[in-house]
């Protein structure tokens, strides 16, 4: 039997298709709807297909009220409050609600990928994922925010975006009560929780909650750096660094301090900031119980007591405990001084060696001597100073 032309209204053929082929196995006649142009077998599929086109949803959950076009849909659905979960992967024990769902993670045991993009051969697990994908190619993005017109490719993901704007966030943790805009990323923060991290690195064997952080991490070990600024072409490992960097140069410094209004280009800064006002530590040693307000300082600190200098240089063996040390004393080698006096042109390693040698063109004396009141305009000038005062105190 030749199949029928696409559908007026989603032309769509692999729905006629298996239409079709169903008519042909049952042996009936044609029912022909003329609002949808599809040939159906019998009246139930005929009824069905109405309804998807209508938008007419007679199937309603009776728990949290969401409607189906199909019953088998609700059905589907009902699983999730239920938690019935009928099919088991055989290979790893995981159960799903849907048969679908169980067929699409056995390929992840298979590697299946049968579904392959006819422009550049990337292959997917599943059919839907194709689809999105084609549409990188296409440029096209349907799927626009009305609050702030950004355009996406998929609806979900301007759904998941449109509660930025509304403040919603459905998902919560059942473990700690913090709620989150997806239902993905719910998932991944409770991995936390269950200490699980499916995603481990065949290099170093370092695992991580999210896909997305290992293949962020293993552009380490392949030096990859992706994201370039179209101003400096300084490159980056990732997008979130690239949008970081590329403040130097808007100088943007979106995020301020509600004290004081210093203002900070980057959120972990301001927040590191505002411990100053609070006075809080929540970092503390545990071997001197010194205690820091940011993590990366007693990291630092703890090396101290470890004896760990993990950066070295590639010109002198050279290594240093802090990277930006590492990273000043290279200039060195390289014959660098980016921080130029804009009097007198002299330029230095370090801007803190800049701010010093100002102080000598506006005459500022910042350092005090703490038991007679001099100042100086160096803080070694100031240590040298205070000797005078120690041999004293030694002879009386």
């Amino acid at each position: 039997m030749a199949c029928p032309g696409p559908c007026d209204v989603c032309n769509s053929k692999s729905c006629q298709l298996s239409i079709v082929n169903r008519e042909q196995s049952l042996g009936a006649g044609h029912l022909h709807n003329s609002d949808v142009n599809k040939s159906c077998s019998d009246q139930g599929t005929l009824k069905r297909k109405q309804h998807i086109h209508s938008a007419e949803r007679l199937y309603t959950c009776d728990v949290c009220n969401k409607s189906f076009a199909e019953q088998c849909g609700l059905k589907r659905h009902q699983c999730i409050h239920t938690e019935e979960r009928s099919y088991t992967c055989d290979f790893c024990n995981k159960s799903f609600s849907v048969q679908g769902s169980l067929k699409v993670h056995k390929r992840i045991h298979s590697g299946e990928r049968p579904y392959s993009c006819d422009m550049c051969n990337q292959s997917f697990k599943v059919q839907g994922h194709l689809k999105v994908h084609r549409l990188i190619h296409s440029g096209e993005r349907p799927y626009t925010c009305d609050v702030c017109n950004k355009s996406f490719r998929v609806q979900y993901i301007l759904k998941i975006h449109q509660r930025k704007h509304s403040g919603e966030r459905p998902y919560r943790c059942n473990v700690c009560n913090k709620s989150f805009s997806s239902q993905g990323s719910l998932k991944v923060h409770q991995r936390i929780h269950i200490g699980e991290r499916p995603y481990t690195c065949d290099v170093c064997n370092k695992s991580f909650t999210e896909q997305s952080g290992l293949k962020r991490h293993q552009r380490i070990h392949s030096g990859e750096r992706p994201y370039s600024c179209d101003i400096c072409n300084k490159s980056y490992s990732l997008q979130s660094s690239l949008k970081i960097h590329k403040r130097i140069h808007s100088g943007e410094r979106p995020y301020s301090c509600d004290v004081c209004n210093k203002s900070f280009s980057v959120q972990s800064n301001l927040k590191a900031h505002q411990r100053i006002h609070s006075g809080k530590r929540p970092y503390s040693c545990d071997v001197c119980n010194k205690s820091f307000s940011e993590r990366g300082a007693l990291k630092v600190h703890q090396r101290m007591h470890s004896g760990e200098r993990p950066y070295s240089c590639d010109f002198c063996n050279k290594s240093f405990s802090v990277k930006g040390s590492l990273k000043i004393h290279q200039r060195i080698h390289r014959q660098e001084r980016p921080y130029s006096c804009d009097v007198c042109n002299e330029s230095f390693t370090e801007q803190c060696g800049l701010k010093v040698h100002q102080r000598r063109h506006i005459g500022e004396r910042a350092y005090t001597c703490c038991v007679c009141n001099k100042s100086f305009k160096e803080q070694d000038s100031m240590n040298l100073h205070k000797r005078i005062h120690w041999r004293k105190s030694t002879y009386l």
